[in-house]
């Protein structure tokens, strides 16, 4: 009995941070969501529910629908480009290991707004991709490749893939290979023991990493504005106006509560759905 209040006070300050700090601003904004915006875009503090009714409006369905379709893209881009990498450091000696997670990291080192406007110098017209491209003679004029939707995907994927790397690497890390030296010995191909052995026992890698992207992508405005510019409208992007620019903090604040349950919705779901996998493959 005393130590589990022992534990419970290890974990008051905690609790106490997340309360004054996250739980009780989403209360604030939860109930600023039913206020009204004044005239000179002032909080008018009178409960209504025209906030939620306005995002119904086909505009706004269409810019989630763009943010929930980048998002998928960045989370599946993700994947591929990190499980190969992360399985590539888990498989180096300790020393190199440790060189190639400190490469994967040092991006988190440098301002999020600078790194985007470093790809920005690099994909822009002038930039070094073009340069390269019109001195080697494979283009006569500049391409495209900056303020577009493929531009957003670039910078969102380059942003959050550590976010990928460093889960399914843990995951990796504490995998039982004998259970993959099992099945080369029972006559399984590379193909067959990736799919069979390796991928099933880090799948908590893979979904640990796919929420924190996702998350973190469905909920991006930096790159988008950056990046995208005016061609690229994320719900993201939508929020940052209505609290900057249109002063309208209600509408933003429920525009906020919407985006946070339908991440929670789709999380809860994908939960669900790899849940249901591995119960098939266990009773398999």
């Amino acid at each position: 009995m005393l130590k589990t209040k022992r534990i419970k006070l290890l974990a008051l300050p905690t609790l106490v941070w997340m309360g004054a700090l996250f739980v009780l601003p989403m209360i604030l904004m939860l109930a600023l969501s039913f206020m009204e915006r004044g005239t000179y875009g002032q909080v008018v503090y009178q409960f209504n529910i025209d906030n939620y009714i306005r995002i119904f409006d086909p505009l706004y369905g269409l810019i989630f629908w763009d943010t929930l379709v980048v998002a998928v893209l960045t989370t599946v881009f993700s994947i591929l480009c990190g499980y190969p990498l992360a399985y590539y450091i888990s498989r180096l000696e300790k020393s190199k290991q440790q060189i190639w997670l400190l490469l994967v990291m040092i991006p988190f080192w440098i301002n999020f707004l600078v790194r985007s406007y470093a790809w920005v110098i690099i994909l822009r017209s002038q930039g070094v991709v073009n340069t390269i491209l019109q001195s080697l003679g494979l283009i006569d004029e500049p391409l495209t490749l900056l303020y577009n939707s493929g531009s957003v995907l670039v910078g969102m994927v380059y942003t959050l893939l550590p976010f990928m790397v460093l889960p399914i690497y843990v995951s990796l890390e504490q995998m039982d290979y004998r259970k993959l030296e099992a099945a080369y010995d029972l006559g399984a191909t590379p193909w067959k023991a990736f799919w069979h052995v390796t991928l099933p026992m880090t799948k908590t890698g893979v979904v640990t990493g796919s929420i924190l992207v996702f998350v973190s992508s469905i909920g991006m405005f930096v790159v988008p504005d950056v990046m995208g510019g005016a061609k690229s409208a994320l719900i993201g992007n939508v929020i940052q106006n209505q609290f900057l620019s249109a002063r309208d903090w209600p509408f933003g604040s429920a525009l906020s509560i919407v985006l946070m349950l339908l991440s929670l919705l789709l999380i809860l779901l994908y939960f669900k759905a790899t849940q249901a996998g591995g119960a098939k493959e266990g009773s398999a």
